[in-house]
Formats: structure tokens, C-alpha cells, sequence
């Protein structure tokens, strides 16, 4: 199959461009905030008088360095080859382990480095049945940005990228749920019933359906308390918020992230979530410009050099 980039810039290629790069910039933005969590009310205090972190540069985390290396394989094979991305995860971490990697990456990606087809045994054998955490849902925007035009390739795609890492059904769930987002973000369709529609029954589709009827005049700190704010590492306990403030601001970035970060908990991640599905659509140029200029070029990526 020819790769989208063989033909030059493409809808499809432009989309993926404009959700990584607010991926990167939620992920870097939500990032700040944890040094504050020794006070988390300092933290929604600050939050909520919409002040915004002071430091000169925003690095981002494993989040954006996995979006990277998801993007890349895209790139150069036109869909998930898993293989190759099992690699390129592997070489991501490789060149900097001090991105935040959860236990399991830790665990799993090191193994990858010499042996990546070796994930389909390694992968299921984490946490007893898979990761059902939300790993694969903070890096996957761009896919269903890129494959925006046919939903069920999204969808097919987002799992194929899961399964590097998440094996459990929830972990693939949650990436499911953020490219269809994504993908409707993109088209100008975004609600989060039309999410739900396509997710795979379980955890995340439910806590979806209960985003629906978490009326948008909500406060985000208390939707927050209801639909989880990623506090548990878990899909489903990240994903319909991330959503929902995502489908609450479907055309405006800087207050996405603002809401989204209100929630507290897994900030960076929740902000990268929303981040690469609002700018999926409106791109970052709706952001303050010190944002842009603080956020941590994506070039500075490492090495994945084969």
C-alpha cells in the first residue's frame, strides 16, 4: 500500500500533523501542573484563575515520544505495520526512558528493542491479561486524524496500534474511543454519542454513555468527579473526560486544555488526549503564542534511527 507522504501533503497527512501537534502541546501544557500537586487546591486555584505555568520551557512526555514514533510508522508504511511499531516504541524509549514511562513500558519495551515481534507474547503477559491502562489512548489522535475519512479504518487501525502494548480489551477500547474522536473532530462531527456508537462494548463505551448525559453548563472539575480523571491509570477511568471536554470545546484548544486540566488527576495525559483531538480540527494557532514558543519542539524526539 502506498503511504499517504509517497504523494506529498495530503487531508489526510495535514489532519495527523495538526492533532500531533496538539497532542504535544496538551501533553507538555498538563505536564506543569504536577509539581503543584503537593497543594492540589494551589493547583485548581491556579487553574481555575487561568494562570499559566511560568516555566520557560514545556517539555512533554512518553505521551507525545509515542505519537512520534505511532506517527512515523504511518508515515512510512500507510497503516500500522506492528512490528515495526513495537520497534520504534522500543527506540523511543531507548532514547529517553526519563519521559515519564509507566511501569509496564518499563517492563515491556526494553524486551522490544531486540526482539519486537516478541510483543505478541510479552504484551498479554503484563498486569495479567494486558494493559488496560490508558497508554494506547494518549498517543493514537493522529491515527484517527489521518484516517479520518472511513471510521471503521480508524477504528480497525487504533486497535492494531493498541495491541503493541495494551492487549487488554479496555486498553484497545480507549484507543478505539480517542482516533473515532478524533476522526469526528476532524469531519466537524464530534459528539460523544457517535463515539460510544463505535467503541467496543465494556468499561470505556460505558463510561461514554454516561459522559452523554453530563450536561456541557457542568462544571469540568465536577464532570471530572463523575466520569474519572485518569487518577487510576485505567481507559476508563481517563478517556470519557478527556472526551467530553474534548466535545465541549470542539473549536477552541486553549480552553479544551483549561477545562480539561480543571479535572487534576493524569493532567498530562487527559490534556494530550484532548489536546490531539481538538487541534485535530482547529490546529494551534488559536493558542496564546507563549504557549508555542515555551511547548518543546517535537524534532527533539531521539533517535529512532534502525
Amino acid at each position: 500500500m502506498t503511504p499517504p507522504s509517497a504523494a506529498g501533503p495530503t487531508a489526510a497527512v495535514a489532519a495527523a500533523h495538526r492533532s500531533l501537534e496538539g497532542l504535544a502541546l496538551g501533553d507538555a501544557f498538563g505536564e506543569r501542573w504536577f509539581p503543584l500537586f503537593r497543594d492540589p487546591q494551589q493547583a485548581f486555584d491556579e487553574i481555575r484563575a487561568r494562570r499559566t505555568p511560568g516555566e520557560p520551557v514545556w517539555n512533554w512526555t512518553d505521551d507525545t515520544a509515542l505519537a512520534l514514533a505511532l506517527n512515523r510508522v504511518l508515515d512510512e508504511c500507510g497503516h500500522v505495520e506492528q512490528d515495526r511499531l513495537a520497534l520504534f516504541f522500543a527506540l523511543a524509549f531507548d532514547a529517553d526512558q526519563a519521559r515519564g514511562y509507566g511501569h509496564g513500558m518499563h517492563l515491556l519495551l526494553p524486551q522490544l528493542l531486540t526482539a519486537p515481534a516478541d510483543w505478541r507474547t510479552l504484551a498479554p503477559g503484563l498486569f495479567e491479561g494486558g494493559s488496560l491502562g490508558n497508554g494506547a489512548a494518549m498517543r493514537v489522535a493522529p491515527l484517527g486524524a489521518r484516517f479520518h475519512d472511513d471510521l471503521g479504518r480508524a477504528a480497525e487501525q487504533a486497535a492494531l496500534s493498541a495491541e503493541v502494548t495494551h492487549a487488554h480489551p479496555v486498553g484497545i477500547a480507549g484507543a478505539v474511543a480517542v482516533a473515532v474522536a478524533a476522526a469526528l473532530s476532524v469531519r466537524g462531527e464530534l459528539t460523544l454519542a457517535a463515539v460510544a456508537e463505535r467503541t467496543p462494548e465494556g468499561p470505556v463505551r460505558d463510561g461514554l454513555r454516561r459522559a452523554v448525559d453530563v450536561p456541557f453548563t457542568t462544571e469540568p472539575w465536577k464532570a471530572a468527579d463523575l466520569l474519572g480523571n485518569g487518577q487510576r491509570i485505567r481507559a476508563d477511568d481517563t478517556v470519557p473526560f478527556a472526551l467530553w471536554t474534548a466535545a465541549r470545546h470542539p473549536d477552541d484548544l486553549e480552553a479544551a486544555l483549561w477545562a480539561t486540566a480543571e479535572g487534576l488527576g493524569d493532567v498530562d495525559t487527559t490534556c494530550a488526549i484532548t489536546g490531539g483531538v481538538v487541534g485535530a480540527a482547529t490546529g494551534t494557532g488559536g493558542v496564546p503564542d507563549a504557549w508555542m514558543r515555551r511547548r518543546e519542539p517535537l524534532g527533539r524526539s531521539g533517535s529512532l534511527s534502525t
